[in-house]
């Protein structure tokens, strides 16, 4: 492997484990907000959770996102390269400021508007790019009505029931975050494992695109050491500024979080665990009342989502994109891709 390919593979696994990071509050908050779990049980159960995720329920996001968005044949390394720095960068920004914004959104926005710098719309692969879009624009909003709906039956079937009814909520947690982890795993992990892939078949290193062994232990290691690790910002942000959380409501938060984020997983969907879990008790709290919401922290949270898809890479000659055609006339694409590439990173 030559030196850039070394590089790339650093950096994904460096964005992983910064994805791990940040989604490892929207797993654990609920369950630490509403005292089912102390937070070193929860990170720990997550973090386990987390990396048995991909090797269960397979890589049918990583097709999606490394296979099926861009043409291989029609990008270089360099492209590659500025996508993940781009979302690096964004990570490490909203992580400082306790923003709980989308490590995916960052990714395909950075790796969508690199691509178009650099090569052009005839690199981008319509079916795919369409596809990428409708789950992440749709799953928020099946979040959303799936945890108002959710909780309204939890309420109804709990009617009767003693105060003992919240111990039982707190300890089948167990179950719906061990869930959620796993489907985090299968989802957010299998996007950094697309980039590697799409980097190995880039250079030619692999003929054809097929996800290594090596490749999905390396991301389902790092996304489970950066969930270990914790992101106590954003932990804070989900797990109490949205609204007071009873075990109830982290029971059926998380349980509408991983039917739509497993379910889009099956089918290939990369979606945004942030916007998804965040959604879901928002979903959770207007089901109990309207009012109950803390409605201003979720118009943050949007805010730090629009800017994720609006963020451009730092660039490094300043030069606008109206020149790639130039600047592409004067030298092969190989050689006037590092001039592009960092001129934009997200489009969407």
């Amino acid at each position: 492997m030559t030196p850039i390919i070394i590089l790339i593979i650093i950096l994904a696994l460096v964005f992983d484990f910064l994805n791990g990071i940040h989604d490892s509050s929207n797993i654990v908050a609920t369950m630490i907000a509403s005292r089912a779990y102390s937070p070193r049980t929860a990170l720990g159960m997550t973090a386990v959770a987390n990396f048995l995720g991909p090797f269960i329920f397979g890589v049918a996001v990583a097709e999606t996102i490394g296979n099926e968005v861009v043409d291989s044949a029609a990008i270089n390394l360099l492209v590659i390269l500025t996508a993940l720095l781009s979302a690096i960068l964004w990570n490490l920004i909203t992580w400082y400021l306790g923003f709980p914004s989308s490590s995916s959104h960052a990714m395909v926005g950075g790796l969508i508007g690199a691509v178009l710098v650099g090569a052009g719309w005839e690199a981008i692969l319509l079916p795919g790019l369409i596809k990428v879009l409708l789950t992440l624009l749709l799953s928020p909003l099946i979040g959303f009505v799936f945890g108002f709906l959710i909780l309204k039956i939890l309420i109804l079937l709990s009617w009767n029931a003693t105060p003992k009814v919240n111990t039982v909520f707190k300890r089948s947690q167990i179950f719906t975050s061990i869930s959620l982890a796993l489907s985090h795993g299968t989802n957010d992990a299998q996007k950094t494992m697309g980039i590697i892939t799409l980097t190995l078949v880039t250079a030619g290193v692999l003929e054809t695109f097929v996800v290594p062994e090596w490749v999905v232990f390396a991301c389902a290691s790092m996304i489970a050491f950066g969930t270990a690790v914790g992101g106590w910002r954003l932990i804070r942000t989900l797990g109490g500024k949205i609204f007071r959380i009873k075990p109830i409501d982290g029971f059926g938060s998380q349980l509408a979080s991983t039917v739509v984020i497993l379910g889009a997983s099956l089918i290939g969907g990369p979606v945004s665990t942030t916007q998804v879990v965040s959604s879901s008790i928002m979903g959770v709290g207007a089901a109990e009342r309207m009012n109950k919401v803390r409605w201003g922290v979720g118009k943050d949270i949007a805010t730090a989502w629009v800017l994720t898809r609006y963020w451009a890479a730092p660039s490094g000659t300043g030069r606008p994109a109206r020149l790639r055609p130039r600047i592409a006339q004067a030298w092969p694409r190989s050689e006037a891709a590092p001039l592009l590439h960092s001129d934009l990173a997200v489009v969407l």
